[in-house]
C-alpha cells in the first residue's frame, strides 16, 4: 500500500473531492491530482508540512502518510541510481555562470565544457541548491514571502507553494528549468569559489533573502581522539573544591583542551577555569549603541569615549587605570594619616 491509495480511499470513505483536500493542504488540485495518478513522486516527509495538512483532513493517524511516502521514495531512488546522471540543461549552466564573479566567468566556463557535469561543476550546482532551498524551507510557512514571490512570478499562492515543495525535493541530478527561474535566479545575488582552495561564498537577493553573504570552506583539521578524560581532569570534577560551581559550558571547555606529551593535575584545570571566568584576560566587545554614539561624532576631550573607540584593542587598560587610581587613593589615604598623627604628637 503506498500514499496514493491511501488518500483515494479515505477521500471515498470521507465523501470528499480531490479539490477539498488541495484547499486543506493549501496546494493546486492539479497537484494533488498528479500526486494520486503517480504522475509525481510524494515530497519528502523532512522537507514539507503537506502530510500534517493532509493527514488531518483525512483524519488519518500521526504520521501515517509521511512513514508511506518515505518508503515510496527509497524505493524509486533504488530505480532511479541504476541510471547514469545526465548533463544540466544548458539554460541551468547558463544561469549558473551569469551569476558567478566576473573575474572567474571564462575560466569556469572552460572547466565545464571540458568535463560536462564534471566534479567542480555538480560541487558549484549542489551548493547553490542547498543554500536557496534551506531559505525555501525556512519561509515555507510565510504567507508574506509567499505572496510577495507568488506576485513577482506572476503566480498564485497556491501555484507557489507547489512550485516550492517540488523545489524542496530537488537535487543536482534533477534540477529544472523551472527551479532556476522560480528560484535560483531570483534568490541568488552572485556567487564566488576559490578555486584552489574551492572555499564558496555566495550572496543572497536582499530583498527576498536578507542576511549575510553564505561562505563555504574546505579546511583540514586534526582528528579528535576518543581517549578518556585526563587523570587530572578527573581528580578536579571529582573534588567539589575545586569544581562545584564550574558550569556545564566551562566544564565542556576543559574537556577539549589536548596535551602532547604533559600530564596536567587538578590543580592546572581549577586555574584554567579561574582564567576563562576573569575579565581582564578577555577584550569587551562595545555594544551597537556605544559604537552609533563614538563613531562619527566629536566628543569632549576629557570624554571616555574616545577610549571605547579602543576597547576591542586595549580592552585591558580600562580595568588597570582604575586598578591604579584606587592605589595611588590608598597610599594617598595613608600618607595623609601619618602627617595628621604627627601634627597631633607636635600639639
Amino acid at each position: 500500500m503506498d500514499v496514493c491509495l491511501v488518500i483515494k480511499q479515505r477521500l471515498e470513505e470521507l465523501g470528499v473531492e480531490q479539490r477539498d483536500l488541495a484547499a486543506a493542504a493549501e496546494v493546486t488540485e492539479s497537484y494533488i491530482s498528479q500526486l494520486l495518478t503517480r504522475k509525481k513522486l510524494p515530497p519528502a516527509p523532512g522537507r514539507t508540512d503537506i502530510y500534517d495538512k493532509m493527514g488531518k483532513f483525512l483524519k488519518l493517524p500521526g504520521g501515517k502518510l509521511s512513514k508511506l511516502a518515505d518508503h515510496q521514495r527509497k524505493e524509486e531512488l533504488k530505480k532511479t541510481l541504476e541510471d547514469p546522471p545526465t548533463p544540466l540543461y544548458a539554460e541551468v549552466r547558463e544561469l549558473i555562470l551569469r551569476k558567478c564573479a566576473p573575474d572567474k566567468e571564462k575560466q569556469l566556463r572552460a572547466i565545464f565544457e571540458k568535463q560536462p557535469f564534471g566534479e567542480l561543476e555538480r560541487l558549484v550546482t549542489q551548493k547553490l541548491l542547498d543554500v536557496v532551498k534551506k531559505v525555501a524551507k525556512v519561509e515555507l510557512e510565510s504567507e508574506n514571502w509567499l505572496h510577495l514571490v507568488a506576485r513577482l512570478s506572476g503566480r498564485s499562492y497556491e501555484q507557489m507553494r507547489v512550485i516550492i515543495l517540488e523545489f524542496l525535493d530537488t537535487d543536482v541530478f534533477s534540477v529544472s528549468v523551472e527551479n532556476c527561474v522560480s528560484f535560483l535566479d531570483p534568490l541568488i545575488e552572485s556567487w564566488d569559489i576559490d578555486l584552489v582552495t574551492f572555499s564558496m561564498e555566495i550572496v543572497l537577493s536582499r530583498r527576498l533573502a536578507p542576511g549575510d553573504p553564505k561562505r563555504f570552506e574546505f579546511v583540514e583539521k586534526e582528528a579528535e581522539e576518543p581517549s578518556e578524560a585526563e587523570p587530572g581532569l578527573k581528580e578536579f570534577l571529582r573534588d567539589p573544591s575545586l569544581s562545584g560551581d564550574a558550569t556545564e559550558e566551562e566544564i565542556e571547555f576543559l574537556k577539549r583542551l589536548r596535551f602532547k606529551g604533559k600530564l596536567p593535575t587538578s590543580l592546572y584545570y581549577y586555574r584554567e577555569l579561574q582564567g576563562l571566568r576573569d575579565p581582564l584576560h578577555f577584550r569587551t566587545l562595545a555594544t551597537k549603541t556605544q559604537q552609533e554614539k563614538t563613531v562619527g561624532q566629536s566628543q569632549p576631550e576629557r570624554s571616555i569615549a574616545p577610549m571605547q573607540k579602543h576597547l576591542g584593542a586595549n580592552g585591558i587598560e580600562k580595568p588597570l587605570q582604575l586598578e591604579g587610581r584606587k592605589r595611588a587613593t590608598q597610599r594617598w589615604a595613608g600618607n595623609r594619616g601619618g602627617k595628621d598623627k604627627k601634627e597631633i604628637a607636635k600639639s
